[in-house]
C-alpha cells in the first residue's frame, strides 16, 4: 500500500509541477510607446520603468516556468542573468525568443514571435537587465 502511495504521489506531484505544454500569455503593453511592425536590433526601452514593471510581468507569464522565478535558473534551461548587455545581448536575445530553440528535432523553447509582440519582448530584456548575475 506505501508503495502505491508513493508512486501515487510522485505521479501527481509531476504533473503538478511540469510546465512544458503551458499556452504563452499575452502581455499587457498599453502605455509603452509603439515600435511599429519593423523588428528593432537593440533594446528602446533599456532602464525604462514602465517597460520594467511590464517585463517582469510578462517575464513571470511567459519564461519562469522554464528559466526560473526572479529569473534565477534551475540548471535546465539557460540563466537569462547571465546575457551579454548590449547591442550583442540584445540581438541573441530577440533571435532566441523570435526563433526559440530546436535541437534533434525536440523543441526546447517555443518561438514567440506572433505570440507575443515586440514590445513584450523588449520589455522582459529591460526587466531581465535589472537583475543581477549573483
Amino acid at each position: 500500500m506505501r508503495t502505491i502511495l508513493f508512486v501515487f504521489s510522485f505521479l501527481f506531484a509531476f504533473e503538478v509541477y511540469a510546465h512544458g505544454d503551458a499556452q504563452p500569455q499575452a502581455v499587457d503593453t498599453s502605455g509603452l510607446e509603439s515600435l511599429g511592425d519593423e523588428w528593432l536590433e537593440t533594446n528602446p526601452y533599456s532602464g525604462n520603468e514602465q517597460a520594467i514593471k511590464i517585463g517582469e510581468a510578462g517575464y513571470t507569464s511567459n519564461c519562469a516556468r522554464c528559466h526560473g522565478l526572479g529569473a534565477v535558473s534551475g540548471g535546465i534551461s539557460p540563466d537569462l542573468r547571465e546575457l551579454e548587455s548590449g547591442e550583442e545581448g540584445d540581438e541573441w536575445f530577440m533571435y532566441r525568443v523570435r526563433s526559440g530553440a530546436i535541437r534533434n528535432g525536440v523543441t526546447y523553447m517555443p518561438p514567440f514571435e506572433g505570440l507575443i509582440n515586440q514590445e513584450a519582448m523588449w520589455a522582459i530584456r529591460s526587466w531581465i537587465e535589472t537583475i543581477p548575475a549573483d
